[in-house]
């Protein structure tokens, strides 16, 4: 079973990797100091999770202690909404290789499609309270990106919580020199997302699959919110392999090609979520869980 995806520039993706969104610091130098004792090679990592110095810590102690090399390791960051003005754009991807305490990013992301008004929030609002948007687009910020690649900071590019028009547009930007190798989505059972897959894959761009989970620790969860993980049929399937539910749910998407993030402090969680190569889902048990979908979103954007 292939424990990698190749990207358009060659690069092996490991394709189970270390989700480090709403891990706190304090929690998310064990978590990634546990996953790469347990085989993880591929961090998934954020200038907005306000942690990315503490992964750093996490990454420099491994290195020192000759576990791995930095080579061997697969580092994801994103820049985050206010940054896409040209100057910004380097800026928050200097601050985050000083916080990652690394020379460069094997993958940087624009995190969302939507530019904000620069400055010190992270989602700056006017006194109504609405979200104050930003002039610079994210076609302006793959500009600024781009010359992050040819300087050697940053080994590819790529988007995330795009959709096919989103994409379409940056790919038809006059004069793009790097295109994107990867975008990144929400997506599990509820929210299959079958008609994006195909299509960046028909683009070759690889998808990374964030909240696998259903993101059941999300802060603003509801109790009549579907539950994947107690999901009797996903519940069903675990029991017949042995395996946990969580286990079920990551293999699917190792399954159909999807890169997978899952996100966990728990040390059990870590190496569990990362023991999914030893069995293989049905075609039929993949069938029952692509029918699953519901078009239900654990992460929305309200403005």
């Amino acid at each position: 079973m292939a424990t990698a995806v190749e990207l358009r520039t060659k690069a092996k993706m490991p394709i189970v990797g270390l989700g480090t969104w709403k891990s706190s610091p304090g929690q998310v130098k064990e978590a990634v100091k546990t996953a790469i004792d347990v085989g993880y090679r591929h961090f998934d990592c954020a200038y907005v999770y306000m942690n990315e110095s503490e992964v750093g810590e996490a990454i420099q102690e491994k290195i020192q202690e000759k576990v791995v090399k930095r080579e061997d390791l697969f580092i994801v960051s994103k820049l985050w909404s206010t940054f896409f003005e040209k100057p910004l754009v380097k800026q928050a991807c200097q601050k985050t290789l000083k916080d990652l305490k690394l020379d460069y990013l094997d993958i940087y992301l624009i995190h969302w499609p939507q530019g904000l008004q620069p400055g010190g929030d992270f989602l700056p609002k006017d006194e109504k309270g609405n979200i104050i948007l930003g002039k610079a687009t994210f076609l302006d910020a793959w500009e600024a990106m781009e010359e992050l690649v040819d300087e050697g900071l940053v080994k590819a590019l790529g988007v995330s919580n795009f959709n096919h028009l989103q994409i379409e547009r940056l790919l038809n930007k006059p004069g793009l020199k790097h295109k994107p190798v990867t975008n990144q989505v929400e997506c599990h059972p509820y929210l299959t997302q079958e008609k994006l897959i195909h299509y960046c894959w028909s683009k070759g761009i690889v998808v990374t699959a964030y909240s696998p989970l259903g993101s059941p620790d999300r802060p603003w969860a509801k109790p009549e919110d579907p539950s994947l993980l107690e999901d009797p049929k996903i519940q069903q399937i675990a029991a017949k392999y042995n395996k946990t539910a969580a286990q079920v749910l990551i293999r699917f998407q190792v399954q159909r090609n999807v890169v997978v993030i899952p996100k966990s402090v728990t040390p059990k969680r870590i190496a569990e979520n990362f023991q999914v190569f030893d069995f293989q889902l049905s075609k039929e048990e993949m069938a029952t869980i692509l029918g699953f979908n519901r078009n239900w979103r654990a992460c929305v954007v309200k403005e």
